[in-house]
């Protein structure tokens, strides 16, 4: 059966089971299937689970990962089983590089070879980056990794974690979210009971609030 164990989430994205990579964290991949250089993998998987039902979706020509959390042993195995090339942020190859070779690495906003428009966001880590995604029927996915997610109490909320986050390159790069137009955001991790939310063309009221609770958060 065709991508057995996948998800549709639309017509040209997928997503993985649920992984439980640290506990209390749970997280999906996502293989978008329209990339014009073959099928793209955002984020990272905590097990090899999934391999088959991506495989009998085409398999996987590259890989993106937000930042250096999503790295573990799987990016090497995945590479290895589907010759995945791996794009991931400059700013954090050491400590990704440590399980994988980074193919691409990341470091200025630009438009790539797969369509995806690639947009650093640091402040939840140095090398934190978003990505804007032509997804089908004209709509447009972003992918934030933790860098903005729902909360499991409905508020949006920036991945403010001291001291591994500096708040004010974090509100910084809120506001350059703020300004995309996005009709499906999809975080790493999540809190909540899914990481796939519809904007609803009210994305940045959704920023903003992320923003404020995150001026409360570090001025505590």
């Amino acid at each position: 059966m065709q991508g057995e164990g996948m998800k549709p989430i639309r017509a040209d994205l997928w997503e993985t089971r649920i992984d439980n990579p640290f506990p209390g964290l749970t997280t999906h991949a996502y293989l978008w299937t329209g990339g014009p250089t073959g099928n793209v993998l955002f984020y990272g998987t905590a097990t090899e689970d999934d391999f088959d039902g991506i495989e009998a979706l085409g398999g996987v020509s590259h890989q993106y990962l937000s930042h250096r959390d999503e790295a573990g042993p799987m990016l090497a195995r995945l590479a290895a089983r589907f010759g995945a090339r791996l794009h991931a942020p400059a700013a954090e190859l050491d400590e990704i590089g440590a399980h994988a070779h980074v193919d691409v690495p990341l470091s200025t906003r630009h438009v790539d070879s797969c369509g995806i428009e690639v947009i650093p966001t640091p402040g939840h880590t140095p090398g934190s980056t978003c990505y804007l995604v032509p997804g089908a029927y004209g709509q447009t996915y972003l992918f934030t990794g933790d860098t903005i997610f729902l909360g499991d109490d409905g508020v949006w909320t920036a991945g403010y974690i001291p001291p591994i986050s500096d708040a004010a390159t974090l509100a910084d790069s809120l506001r350059t979210l703020a300004t995309l137009k996005p009709d499906l955001v999809i975080s790493s991790a999540f809190a909540g009971e899914t990481a796939v939310h519809v904007s609803g063309g009210k994305w940045a009221d959704c920023v903003a609030q992320a923003r404020e609770r995150l001026s409360s958060s570090a001025s505590a």
